[in-house]
C-alpha cells in the first residue's frame, strides 16, 4: 500500500518537475545563445577597434566593475539582478528565435 501512495505522489509532482526542469534548460538555452552571438559580435570588424578603445578606457572599466558589483551569482538574488536577468532572458529568448 505504501508503495502505491509514494508512486502516486510522486506521478502526481512529476510533472510539476518535469516543467520546471524545462523551463531552467530554456532558460539556460537562451542566456548561453545570448552569450555566444555577442561574443561572436564583438570580434565582428565593425565592432572591434571600439571594444578594443573601451578595453583600455580605465575610466569605463572601474564604472564597468561598479556596476557589476550590483549583481550576484548566488540563489538569492536581490531584485537589480532579478531585473537584469530577466532582460537578459528576454533578449536570449529573441535573439535564440530569430536565428533558430
Amino acid at each position: 500500500m505504501r508503495i502505491v501512495l509514494l508512486s502516486l505522489v510522486f506521478s502526481m509532482m512529476y510533472p510539476f518537475f518535469a516543467s520546471a526542469q524545462y523551463a531552467a534548460q530554456n532558460d539556460a538555452k537562451y542566456i548561453a545563445t545570448l552569450k555566444a552571438v555577442v561574443n561572436y559580435k564583438i570580434e565582428d570588424e565593425e565592432n572591434l577597434s571600439a571594444v578594443e578603445h573601451l578595453r583600455e578606457d580605465q575610466r569605463f572599466n572601474r564604472q564597468l566593475l561598479r556596476m557589476l558589483d550590483k549583481l550576484q551569482n548566488t540563489r538569492t538574488k536581490n531584485s537589480t539582478n532579478k531585473r537584469i536577468y530577466d532582460i537578459l532572458l528576454r533578449a536570449g529568448k529573441e535573439v535564440y528565435n530569430e536565428l533558430k
